[in-house]
């Protein structure tokens, strides 16, 4: 397993803003994951709609509906609840989000790999 990865700084994610999207790799294969702010706390899911595994944001870094209040998939309009991931309503109803786990500390944001998701290797 890899170390730590510095993502960001903490003021860039906004509460219920704009998400900070970054490359990894899922199974040795280029994806996409994403972390924003939401209720205070900075929470990170693969892009990937657990619908059909396709990327979700409608532009880019934009994953909340209008009253910023649920993540929905541009593609399936699956709905997900931010804090978890949980698929709350539409096609994927009782799945969920890949969380990739995330801390902050001293002003930064990192995220953790685990077996299945890890950095990209340039």
């Amino acid at each position: 397993m890899s170390e730590p990865q510095a993502l960001c700084a903490s003021a860039e994610l906004l509460e219920r803003g704009d998400a900070v999207v970054f490359d990894v790799m899922l199974w040795r294969e280029p994806a996409r994951a994403f972390a924003l702010r939401f209720d205070g706390k900075v929470v990170c899911y693969l892009n990937r709609c657990a619908h059909v595994p396709t990327e979700m944001d409608w532009q880019p870094g934009k994953f909340l509906d209008e009253d910023k209040r649920w993540i929905i998939c541009s593609i399936h309009g699956a709905v997900y609840e931010p804090s978890n991931g949980r698929c709350t309503g539409g096609p994927c109803r009782g799945d969920g989000l890949q969380v990739v786990d995330v801390f902050e500390r001293d002003g930064q944001v990192f995220w953790i790999p685990n077996p299945d998701v890890q950095p990209v290797v340039f």
